[in-house]
């Protein structure tokens, strides 16, 4: 039972040490969480992201102010940035309407 526990905490650990951090999508706590990105350097992101958009390629965060050539080698193995196409996919169109044909409730609220 013991080495089961073990077998069983280590795949999970390894799962979660292999998620990537995704640019587009990450919180200010998630890029702390990264090697070498303190509260500035992960605010820094932030606001590149707010100003530029969405990021299109990982090496596009070597744009951002303070991640040099060194920091990003460090960083890309645990980086992912979702193509546009895809984030746009997934998410609601505005005004769309359900099979029963009932309008999304926050299109609801914005009519009002």
């Amino acid at each position: 039972m013991l080495r089961f526990s073990i077998v069983l905490a280590l795949a999970l650990f390894s799962q979660w040490a292999l998620a990537a951090v995704n640019l587009n999508t990450a919180t200010k706590e998630e890029l702390i969480a990264l090697p070498g990105i303190g509260p500035a350097k992960a605010q820094a992101i932030l606001d590149y992201r707010k100003t530029n958009g969405a990021f299109k390629t990982v090496e596009d965060l070597k744009d951002v102010k303070g991640i040099g050539a060194k920091r990003f080698e460090k960083l890309k193995g645990e980086l992912t940035v979702t193509p546009a196409a895809a984030r746009a996919a997934s998410m609601p169109v505005r005004g769309a309407t359900s099979a029963k044909g009932d309008i999304h409730a926050a299109d609801a609220v914005a009519r009002k």
